[in-house]
């Protein structure tokens, strides 16, 4: 009683004090203040870059400390109790200073290029409850003393470079609710005692190298909501039937990660489930019943396994459903006619399985599906007529099937497809009306069915955005439409194998983007458009076992890139254009049974032909099969030749010698410009690190000499470079910077975006330095060079199959990482092998974003600013998408390896 008194009088006195002499309380919460600024200012300084609004971090600026960038304070604006500097471009080590600031609740670090270990001393802010620092390069060990953090309700360390086991002291953390170790290295098993963990309802441990059993002791997390435990780790064993005790849980995601055995038929007590992600495991059995009781299911994916048997009749009550993959396994037996009337269906993928009878024939009037994916079956009937009846089919792949009779008409009126593949079938009957110009089609594949008649010619013209059409192989027939030319777009397009009469029209030349044409094995006359010269882009042209008579258009020299030319088995005559020879690009030409004459010029191009290029052409000659006759020359006449081509020789050897010291002489004159140049504008370069170095731009520049030239491509050199701290270093000097160029049409922020890009199989971009002139990306050095050089190199014999497959899984989970989990998503487009570097481990780095193009959030795409290609590469959206996947995911399964995909 009488302590009570006495704390009764020290706070009285207190507060009378205050009120006597208010300026000393102001004093103390003023230095408050000020300690607290100094902590921050001590922290920002292990900072190595960072966002210019963090300039406000400065001690003489203490007084507005609760305003500064990312900084919160309490009610009385005394204490700081929250700091947020997310996304702030940030890179450098985390100062312990910062467990200084006792009274931190909340402390958001995600999105930066943070680098170290993390602070052990962060036990010391004993009232911290929210904790996020996914998304950084942090590594080493959590050996923190978690016992002291009690009140710590979140701690995400998603995506960084954790390693080492899990730690146990987490299950210390009693208020704990959410956990997200995912995207990180740590290895060994989860512990059973996570399953103590009562208080949590998110666990994320994806994307690590975790192996052994996954521990029954999860099923104890009754409160759990969202659990992961896929991608990257390889468990033994299959899926603990005590997950069926999970009741609360909303998402479950254990794909690929090598599960086996059965799917439990407990996993059906989870009638809260909405997601269950079981794709890319080797799952065996068949699809227990007990899963038709998941009532709140909307997206099951079960592919990519080696599931048996039929999809289950209790199916029938998840109506909920709006996505079923059942793609890449084993099932048999017929669709069920109650898949067409899941109410909510709007994803089907069951591709690659061995369900045999028809589509069933409501298939589509719920008015909402969105993809279907039927193909590689062995379904036979009619292509349902109701598939776009709700307006919004995208995509609609039966290719390899059965499938006969017409095409429904009401697919010509379908202007939501994207993407169609019915090739490789029996369909008959004549091609809809408009099937080939919706608005949004990008892929159309009607190829080796028996559609026969015209192709339809456009009424009026809509801007296509078609970039592949195969209609090769049907019996189609009759002259081809002059509204070929509106594809503009139009990358592929083959029409081989059909009946084609008629000329080529003229409109084919307005195809300004067109790679491949194929018109060969038809009934096409007249003469050969010179308008195909007009094609630009176009690297393949056959027009071989058609009908066409008169001369090879020399317009078609004017192709620079074009690298096969198959015009054989036609009527074609005169002679072969000498221009042809200068086509650096040809590669490859067939001039075969034709009518020509003349002999063959014997320089450039034509020297590398094939003899059998020019066979069935009786007036020709100059190959081996039929050189030409030269005695009826007199000597006389060739003494005349021999001596002017003396003279001629002499004259241009003097002018070459003169145009060679005239080069030389500007040559060192520009040198010595631009030597000086470079000397005045040194000190203009800017470098932006995107993690800590130990060297600047001096450094950089002086690795780009010619003696370290280590590589070229389309988007520049590559010099290899070695710092002061004994770190190599490849630094690429892009092209196509326009000289005098005061700005870079947005480089920097797309550079900025790759360098925040951390992925173990993807190149890391260490620094950016530029200058008005020049731009210079710094990577990690990568000692095995490319894979195109391992490969077709002297060492690619000992290449072993096994570190093959190692490498195109890496490369795939590179890939995989980009397309799906990079913000903004990117897709690569130019995936070729000189573009997959390899470590001194031969572990697989993506490279070069010359082509890469960002997915913005809105579903729009933006290409690079440096756009810089491979001569013969097609980007991968604008190609065949799935049977490259289909290929890469059959191979990995068959070779019974863990692999990435998630097909969507």
């Amino acid at each position: 009683m009488a302590a009570s008194h006495v704390k009764l009088a020290f706070f009285s006195s207190l507060l009378l004090l205050s009120l006597i002499n208010p300026s000393q309380s102001l004093s103390s919460h003023n230095i408050y203040l000020e300690r607290q600024a100094s902590i921050l200012v001590s922290v920002r300084q292990s900072f190595e870059s960072y966002d210019p609004s963090f300039d406000s971090w400065n001690v003489s600026n203490y007084s507005l400390l609760c305003s500064w960038t990312g900084i919160q304070c309490d009610d009385k604006n005394r204490s700081v109790v929250a700091i947020d500097i997310s996304n702030s471009n940030i890179s450098g080590t985390l100062s312990p200073a910062i467990t200084e600031l006792r009274s931190l609740v909340n402390l958001s670090l995600q999105g930066n290029s943070f680098s170290d270990g993390f602070p052990r001393e962060i036990h010391r802010l004993i009232r911290l409850q929210f904790l996020n620092i996914s998304n950084n390069l942090f590594s080493g060990q959590l050996d923190w003393e978690f016992s002291q953090l009690k009140e710590l309700q979140v701690l995400d360390g998603y995506n960084n470079n954790l390693n080492g086991t899990l730690p146990l002291g987490v299950t210390q953390l009693a208020k704990l609710k959410h956990l997200d170790f995912g995207g990180n290295y740590f290895q060994g098993t989860i512990p059973p005692s996570y399953g103590s963990m009562q208080r949590l309802n998110y666990l994320s441990l994806k994307g690590n190298d975790l192996r052994g059993l996954i521990p029954g002791e999860l099923g104890n997390l009754t409160n759990l909501e969202q659990l992961y435990l896929g991608y990257y780790n390889e468990f033994d064993g299959g899926i603990p039937p005590e997950f069926g005790k999970l009741i609360n849980l909303v998402h479950l995601d254990l794909a690929n990660c090598s599960l086996r055995g059965l799917i439990p038929p407990d996993l059906g007590n989870l009638n809260k489930l909405d997601t269950l992600f079981l794709q890319t495991n080797e799952l065996t059995g068949p699809i227990p019943p007990e899963l038709g009781n998941l009532s709140s299911i909307k997206s099951l994916d079960l592919s990519n396994n080696a599931l048996t048997g039929d999809i289950p009749l209790e199916f029938s009550g998840l109506h909920r459903l709006t996505l079923l993959n059942l793609f890449l396994n084993k099932l048999h037996g017929q669709i069920p006619h109650f898949i067409a009337e899941l109410p909510e269906l709007e994803v089907l993928k069951l591709w690659h399985n061995n369900f045999t009878g028809v589509i069933p024939a409501k298939l589509g009037e719920n008015g909402r599906l969105i993809e279907l994916d039927l193909s590689t079956n062995k379904l036979t009937g009619l292509v349902p007529k109701s598939l776009c009846l709700g307006k919004k089919l995208q995509i609609l792949i039966l290719r390899i099937n059965f499938l006969f009779g017409p095409l429904p008409d009401d697919l010509g009126h379908c202007d939501t497809l994207r993407r169609v593949r019915l090739g490789q079938n029996y369909l008959t009957g004549s091609i809809p009306s408009g099937f080939l110009y919706l608005p949004e089609l990008s892929l159309m594949e009607l190829q080796n069915n028996y559609l026969s008649e015209q192709v339809p010619q456009q009424t009026g013209k809509i801007p296509s955005k078609l970039e592949q059409m195969n209609l090769a192989d049907n019996h189609l027939s009759g002259p081809l439409p002059a509204s070929i030319g509106n594809f503009s777009n139009l990358q592929m397009l083959l029409l081989s194998g059909n009946r084609f009469t008629g000329e080529i029209p003229p409109q084919i030349g307005q195809l300004k983007n067109v790679l491949t044409l194929d018109m060969s094995r038809n009934n096409l006359s007249g003469n050969i458009p010179s308008e195909i010269g007009d094609c630009p882009t176009l690297t393949y042209l056959d027009l071989s076992q058609n009908q066409l008579s008169g001369p090879i258009p020399v317009h078609i020299t004017q192709i620079h890139i074009l690298n096969y030319l198959n015009i054989s088995w036609n009527h074609l005559n005169q002679s072969l254009p000498k221009e042809i020879g200068s086509m650096k690009s040809l590669t490859s030409a067939d001039f075969s049974h034709n009518n020509f004459s003349g002999s063959i010029p014997e320089f450039g191009q034509y020297s590398f032909f094939n003899s059998t290029s020019f066979i069935g052409n009786p007036q020709l000659c100059g190959s081996y099969l039929n050189p030409c006759n030269y005695s009826s020359s007199s000597p006389l006449q060739l003494h005349d030749q021999n001596s002017s081509r003396s003279q001629v020789h002499g004259k241009f050897k003097l002018l070459f010698a003169l145009g060679l010291l005239l080069c030389s002489l500007v040559f060192a004159a520009l040198a010595i410009i631009k030597t000086r140049k470079i000397r005045r504008n040194s000190n203009s370069w800017k470098l932006t690190a995107f993690q800590k170095l130990g060297f600047g731009y001096e450094d950089i520049l002086e690795c780009i000499k010619e003696n370290n030239i280590i590589g070229r491509g389309g988007a520049g050199t590559v010099y290899r470079g070695l710092m002061a701290s004994g770190e190599p270093v490849a630094v690429k000097k892009l092209l196509g910077i326009s000289k005098g160029s005061s700005h870079d049409n947005g480089l920097s922020a797309e550079v900025q975006t790759l360098g925040q890009i951390r992925h173990r199989n993807i190149v890391r971009l260490l620094a950016f330095c530029s200058n008005k002139e020049s731009n210079l990306l710094v990577y990690e050095y990568m000692p095995n060079g490319s894979l195109g050089e391992v490969l077709h190199g002297k060492r690619g014999g000992f290449l072993k199959w096994d570190t093959r497959l190692k490498i195109a899984i890496e490369a795939a989970k590179g890939l995989c990482y980009l397309h799906h989990d990079c913000s903004p998503l990117i897709i690569h487009r130019d995936v070729k092998s000189n573009n997959i570097l390899l470590n001194s481990d031969f572990e697989a780095h993506v490279a070069d974003f010359g082509l890469a193009k960002f997915l913005r959030d809105t579903g729009t795409s933006e290409c690079m600013s440096a756009i810089a290609g491979s001569y013969g590469y097609i980007a991968p959206e604008q190609s065949v998408e799935r049977p490259t996947m289909r290929e890469v995911v059959q191979m990995l399964a068959q070779a019974k390896q863990p692999n990435t995909f998630h097909m969507e």
